[in-house]
């Protein structure tokens, strides 16, 4: 859920400035899922821009603090998360952990990374959210190890039914400061992307583990 319309906005503006988010419904990328897509989206770039990566920083604080009041711990998702993960700790003074896909193979084979102990309250940073398949996997990890997971807030989400049914079925609250709608507005209004574009980028957000490019 997108809490604030102008932070969407200009999150969003902000991502296709420095092409964080690529769209190309001529030349789809491929998933890691395998899923063909017109749009791909790192947003590990904020991390090379101050000024925006800041703004990022301070937008999700805001989130977490207007949200959950006080917690004890941020904690991010690895790899994507890490680096936003660390800019809001910082800027709330709160420790910093992360979290492993799986657990390491050697050494104290930890999947959690940093101190947490039993029963604090936590709030999850996350870059993107597209199925929240790894996203809740981190969850999962951290409810194990009896951590109180409040919520989770996100740079951006493509908004699939099947990412919103997975956190609905986990009772995992998440908040965005943009998503896909907000995205291809502020791409047309720029006129980033040209209407027979924004067609295809509209027809994949259907179905997009069925869409092929024509």
């Amino acid at each position: 859920m997108v809490l604030d319309k102008d932070t969407a906005k200009k999150t969003a503006e902000l991502l296709l400035q420095i092409n964080a988010i690529k769209l190309e419904p001529e030349n789809p990328f491929t998933w890691a899922s395998g899923w063909k897509s017109p749009i791909y989206c790192d947003n590990r770039i904020i991390l090379s821009y101050p000024v925006i990566r800041n703004y990022i920083r301070e937008e999700m604080a805001k989130q977490v603090e207007s949200l959950y009041g006080k917690i004890d711990a941020i904690v991010g998702v690895a790899t994507g998360a890490i680096g936003v993960g660390m800019l809001v700790a910082e800027q709330l003074g709160l420790p910093f952990a992360y979290v492993r896909p799986q657990p390491k193979s050697h050494g104290r084979q930890n999947q959690i990374e940093g101190r947490l102990d039993a029963h604090q309250n936590v709030v999850v940073i996350e870059d993107l959210i597209s199925t929240g398949k790894s996203s809740l996997n981190a969850v999962d990890a951290l409810k194990d190890a009896n951590i109180n997971v409040k919520g989770m807030v996100a740079i951006f989400t493509y908004g699939f039914d099947l990412a919103n049914d997975n956190f609905k079925e986990k009772n995992v609250e998440l908040h965005t400061l943009s998503d896909y709608e907000h995205l291809i507005d502020q791409a047309s209004e720029t006129s980033y992307i040209k209407e027979n574009q924004m067609n295809t980028l509209l027809e994949w957000r259907k179905d997009p583990s069925t869409w092929k490019p024509n």
